[in-house]
């Protein structure tokens, strides 16, 4: 009797784990070999803590962004290149524990780290936290470009969530290999359908996206 409940409680959790939105699907389903680091499913984050509706590690987005990012993948692949991303689908709690984070002035623990030169209470007016993320609408990925052979990510001027100029696109105060690396990001992503934010080198969302009205809120799990 107990191995029977057993079995259908795992039955079940496995029901719950594959249910998504129609048009959603778990990224590694489409893309196996795809090297994923949700930053905000850990403290590795500009608010040093997990974020409200990370739940796990697994990257969701929408089957189009995820097909698309696909040929991403297969293109750097011929140059023992591939992808390491940080962020697809974000559901709106986590947009939400953002806006409580910024709100409160006095914790500013990682601002060394991730936004040195700018005053925490411009980050609304600066364009780098609002209170709703084009993330959640499922088609917008955040990710970099890691050596195939070392696993080590290519240098692109900053890290990831780094908050000021520098992290713009087309910064001009880089090096020639920064410049290179971010120029090639840019150039593979738009290849295959998406379109980059100029104030993140790392932020792309599928010019096509299939659900370009519709924020999400169910979590990632």
């Amino acid at each position: 009797m107990k191995f029977c409940l057993l079995i259908l409680t795992c039955f079940f959790n496995l029901l719950i784990f594959a249910q998504l939105p129609n048009g959603f699907v778990y990224v590694k389903d489409v893309i196996p070999d795809l090297k994923v680091e949700l930053r905000y499913h850990s403290s590795n984050n500009f608010v040093g803590n997990m974020i409200d509706g990370y739940q796990s590690n697994n990257l969701i987005l929408t089957e189009a962004a995820a097909n698309a990012l696909k040929l991403v993948q297969k293109e750097l692949e011929q140059h023992n290149m591939c992808l390491l991303v940080f962020d697809g689908y974000r559901p709106q709690p986590a947009v939400n524990h953002f806006i409580r984070w910024a709100n409160n002035i006095t914790d500013t623990i990682n601002k060394a780290q991730f936004y040195p030169n700018v005053n925490k209470s411009d980050l609304f007016e600066k364009g780098y936290i609002a209170s709703r993320s084009g993330h959640s609408k499922g088609s917008t990925v955040d990710l970099t470009i890691i050596d195939g052979k070392t696993n080590e990510p290519l240098d692109m001027g900053t890290e990831y969530d780094f908050f000021g100029e520098k992290s713009w696109t087309n910064y001009a105060e880089l090096s020639e290999v920064q410049k290179t690396n971010r120029q090639l990001l840019l150039e593979v992503m738009v290849k295959y359908g998406f379109v980059n934010y100029y104030k993140e080198w790392w932020h792309f969302t599928l010019k096509n996206e299939p659900f370009p009205n519709t924020y999400f809120d169910f979590p990632v799990k």
